[in-house]
């Protein structure tokens, strides 16, 4: 095992006294290849390109002698350290930070960040970092080869953002770009670069400052809980929207950040911004104006992103993007089959009988989705006189796939 391990940050400044020494004491450095032409490597040290880090990670773990790591930025901030210090290592190391390269790109925007999502885009990670774009005003997405500008871009489909590209930072080959989404993928980019979206409502809103990174619970300001009353909505909902079976519908989904939700007959919005509350992207589907209008403002009141379509199902599903899980208010079986050849992780619906919970119970099983139906019944009390003042009986129908994550 090396004797000593040392990683740095290196973020285009001088290098510290720290970093200096412990350079001049390697015997054994890993970097890529920027990093690895820094004139402080000692000539007769091993130069190791950093691609695979548990590649470089088993190559230092055999080696005798002082071992470096460069990496850009922070090494702690989505980076090495992370793999370096993985317990199949066995490495202790001991970090010279620099600034993350997040904070460099807000710092060359002139924005601040504590109220920014950070994602990283891999290729396997790049639709969810996606989706984060969707549903929030302010990501800063660590980008790779493959999941770059370009690709966001072209995965947003339509969706308003304005993208400021921050490329070789701290080289002097550092570009920072301002453009539109629209334009983004007429371009080629280089790498390392990081990518800040930002759009969407709120975006105009001045904030005094919170007290947690990445988000505000109290801004915009909203009701607590989920599930809300008729009242909060300012409109009539009809049984399909209930406040018990919402709540139900809600927890059966599981939306969360990174998930893309379709709501198809979303009715007046509200499971669509109560799904957006949990941090999910959403598009909510529904083939009146009224309620596309509806589902709008309830965004709007919620202080949530959401994309409405207006259309009916299933046609005008062909063209969106995959789903995480999708809520079905309307449309019957047809529409649950077209959304179980999507492949959703789940699939939550609700029937009005027993005879239509079993169809679509049918046609869950049927595209490979285990299948739960309860019967829920709620009674509303009049708590004043303690009497009944509506009583609601819905079969509550939802479809797990067995081969996707929970």
């Amino acid at each position: 095992m090396a004797d000593r391990v040392t990683v740095i940050g290196w973020d285009g400044s001088p290098l510290t006294p720290a970093a200096t020494s412990a350079l001049a004491a390697a015997t054994l450095v890993a970097g890529a290849a920027h990093h690895l032409a820094l004139p402080e490597i000692p000539p007769d040290a091993e130069r190791v390109r950093l691609g695979s880090v548990d590649l470089a990670a088993r190559r230092i773990a055999g080696h005798r002698g002082s071992a470096v790591v460069l990496a850009d930025g922070d090494p702690g901030f989505f980076g090495v350290v992370r793999t370096l210090r993985a317990p199949e290592h066995g490495l202790e190391v001991e970090v010279v930070p620099a600034v993350s390269a997040v904070a460099t790109a807000f710092a060359r925007a002139g924005m601040p960040w504590d109220d920014a999502q950070v994602v990283v885009a891999q290729r396997r990670t790049l639709r969810r970092a996606v989706n984060v774009c969707r549903a929030h005003t302010k990501v800063a997405v660590l980008t790779s080869p493959g999941a770059g500008p370009a690709e966001l871009a072209l995965l947003l489909q339509g969706v308003h953002r304005t993208f400021v590209i921050c490329e070789e930072l701290g080289t002097e080959r550092e570009q920072v770009t301002v453009l539109t989404s629209d334009k983004v993928a007429d371009h080629v980019w280089r790498d390392p670069n990081v990518v800040i979206v930002i759009g969407g409502i709120g975006t105009a809103s001045v904030r005094t400052g919170g007290w947690i990174a990445g988000h505000d619970p109290e801004y915009p300001p909203a009701e607590r809980g989920w599930a809300l009353p008729t009242e909060e909505y300012g409109v009539d909902l009809d049984e399909g929207e209930s406040t018990w079976l919402r709540a139900a519908q809600l927890a059966r989904l599981g939306a969360r950040t990174g998930d893309l939700v379709w709501d198809i007959g979303s009715g007046s919005g509200a499971l669509a911004a109560e799904a957006g509350r949990f941090g999910a992207a959403v598009i909510a589907v529904d083939a009146e104006p009224g309620a596309c209008a509806s589902t709008a403002a309830a965004a709007r009141r919620a202080g949530v992103q959401l994309e409405v379509v207006e259309g009916r199902a299933p046609h005008v599903l062909e063209n969106l993007p995959e789903p995480d899980v999708v809520r079905i208010g309307g449309g019957g079986v047809d529409v649950v089959i077209a959304c179980a050849d999507r492949r959703p992780a789940r699939i939550v619906t609700h029937a009005a009988t027993r005879d239509e919970a079993e169809a679509v119970c049918t046609a869950l099983r049927e595209g490979g989705y285990a299948v739960e139906c309860v019967l829920l019944q709620s009674v509303d009390m009049d708590t004043g006189a303690w009497s009944e003042r509506e009583r609601s009986v819905v079969f509550l129908v939802s479809g797990k796939r067995p081969d996707r994550a929970p």
